[in-house]
């Protein structure tokens, strides 16, 4: 280390079991300043009934002196004190896709030693002098790329990603590390999924060897980040019997092995051993099979299919094969009749998701967004959020004719429309949608709304309270009335006057354009209201 004027040493990074319930580990490091209003606390927000965890026993049970060995740290592991850090790079291992500021402060002797190294397969990781950094070693790994369709593939590359930097760390005779987000955004890997599979997989490595380590540090750069870490390291590692408890609601049934890699049950493989038959000959003296007749002799027992277990022969498929089946048929399905595509309602026959699928679906599109400048697509209005409802519920505005006349990236437009809602969907929450002025054609069609929900994710629809429609015509109230069938929860409320809404969300709570106004006039013939435009104020008539 050439100078030591920025060397961070442990006992000045915070402990786990040191951070208070319920703090920011921004606030620990020193940052007040960032507040992720997208994710709720976990500890906060599961209600009395889930906290008891239905009398199942803990997967990840109160462990002290494990999280006395856990550390969090937002900054560069690069000026950490330890004896490893991990990089995250590609199968070349150079400096270009490694881990941001590793090779400039390690100094070009690192990029020397790593060319010399062969490369490193996905899941592997390969160890190296940390020349100008604060660590004796830098170990660096290859994340995999992510796709929905292997999504379990990818869950168990870098959990063996976490590890084998682990393994070789003891191997080393080293007993400290810092490890930063191994995931990628080059490489599509969702946020928090990602740290789902860091969490369990270093607890599970703990569980058998914490004898070995001393000190692991997740380092965090951004806020968002920490964020996740902060909600989800109380469900692995527990401080208390209450975190305990949440985590045994919280978590999933038992899917992974002792390593914290997912487990499928449809790709175990079940074999019995063969029971001895019964017989009631006499004994006979062994004969001696010439060896040139043993496949022969193989070939012709067909008395040991009375042995062989019924689930061994009857393996199931592959989930993924069975999935693109699946598509398949629905592909199958949409080239034949499809009548609300007849009726113009768009596509509704498209595959469903599974709890899962919408899930990693949904956190890949927040990690996206998140990262996506849209501020051109805010600037149009389309959509923004309101007040509360008379019942305090947060609302959403859709304004229909400022989205069939402005919005053309549709893709842009979701990845808006996902990061808007994802602080009111934790909690139940109002939509309105003003149809005023608006064409008589969805555009975009009911299939497009439709993968729309579906990326939004069922926690959505589970807390939507209401839509209101402002202004409907029949081909929408057809259309929603098509979506109703095959979305479950869409409570729509038509309201056909301004003064039908406010009933429902007070006029202060909102922020509605002129042209809804005059709309409003037109369509109901001036009766019950009069509109001041210089004011945009709306009154009962006199």
């Amino acid at each position: 280390m050439e100078n030591g004027k920025n060397v961070v040493s442990l006992d000045k990074i915070p402990r786990w079991i040191d951070v208070e319930n319920g703090s920011s580990l921004d606030e620990e490091n020193g940052d007040a300043s960032f507040c992720n209003p997208y994710f709720g606390d976990p500890l906060t927000s599961v209600s009395g009934a889930d906290a008891v965890g239905n009398g199942m026993a803990s997967r990840f049970p109160v462990d002290r002196e494990v999280n006395e060995k856990i550390y969090i740290w937002r900054g560069s592991p690069w000026n950490l004190d330890v004896d490893a850090v991990v990089n995250s790079t590609n199968e070349n291992l150079d400096d270009a896709h490694s881990s941001p500021g590793l090779h400039a402060a390690a100094g070009p002797d690192l990029a020397d030693e790593c060319a010399m190294l062969g490369g490193c397969r996905t899941g592997m990781a390969k160890i190296t002098n940390a020349y100008n950094l604060p660590a004796r070693r830098v170990i660096h790994t290859v994340g995999p790329k992510y796709a929905v369709k292997y999504h379990t593939a990818a869950e168990n590359a870098l959990s063996h990603c976490y590890r084998s930097c682990l393994e070789l760390l003891i191997e080393s005779g080293l007993q400290s590390i810092a490890m930063d987000c191994l995931y990628t955004e080059a490489k599509n890997y969702p946020r928090e999924p990602a740290a789902h599979v860091a969490l369990r997989t270093i607890r599970r490595f703990l569980d058998k060897q914490k004898d070995e380590l001393t000190a692991i540090v997740f380092c965090t750069t951004t806020g968002f980040d920490t964020e996740i870490y902060k909600r989800l390291l109380p469900l692995y590692f527990p401080r208390d019997k209450h975190e305990e408890e949440v985590a045994i609601s919280k978590l999933p049934a038992e899917l992974w092995d002792e390593n914290g890699e997912t487990v499928i049950d449809e790709r175990k493989i079940r074999i019995k051993p063969l029971p001895k038959k019964a017989s009631k000959d006499p004994p006979q003296a062994p004969v001696d099979v010439p060896v040139s007749n043993v496949g022969l002799v193989r070939r012709n027992s067909s008395h040991l299919a009375s042995y062989l277990d019924p689930a061994f022969m009857s393996i199931s498929k592959d989930p993924d094969q069975r999935r693109k089946e699946q598509w398949d048929k629905n592909v199958e399905v949409q080239r034949g009749w499809n009548w609300a595509k007849f009726l113009g309602f768009g596509d509704l026959a498209g595959p469903s998701l599974t709890p899962s699928e919408e899930y990693t679906l949904h956190s890949s599109y927040l990690s996206k967004a998140i990262s996506l400048n849209l501020s051109d697509i805010a600037d149009m209005k389309i959509v923004y959020r309101g007040g509360v409802d008379s019942e305090g519920r947060p609302v959403m505005v859709v304004v229909g004719a400022h989205f069939l006349r402005r919005c053309l990236d549709l893709e842009r437009f979701i990845f808006y429309v996902v990061k808007e809602f994802e602080p009111l969907i934790q909690k139940p929450y109002s939509i309105i949608y003003i149809h005023s002025a608006a064409s008589l054609q969805l555009i975009p069609d009911l299939g497009w709304m439709r993968r729309l929900q579906q990326i939004l994710g069922r926690k959505h629809q589970r807390n939507l309270h209401a839509l209101y429609v402002l202004h409907p015509n029949m081909h929408l109230r057809a259309s929603i009335l098509a979506l109703e069938w095959f979305v479950d929860n869409v409570k729509a409320v038509y309201v056909d006057r301004l003064l039908q809404l406010f009933r429902y969300v007070p006029r202060d709570q909102l922020t509605i354009p002129d042209f809804v106004f005059q709309h409003d006039l037109e369509v109901n013939g001036g009766k019950g209201l009069i509109v001041d435009p210089g004011k945009n104020h709306v009154q009962q008539q006199t």
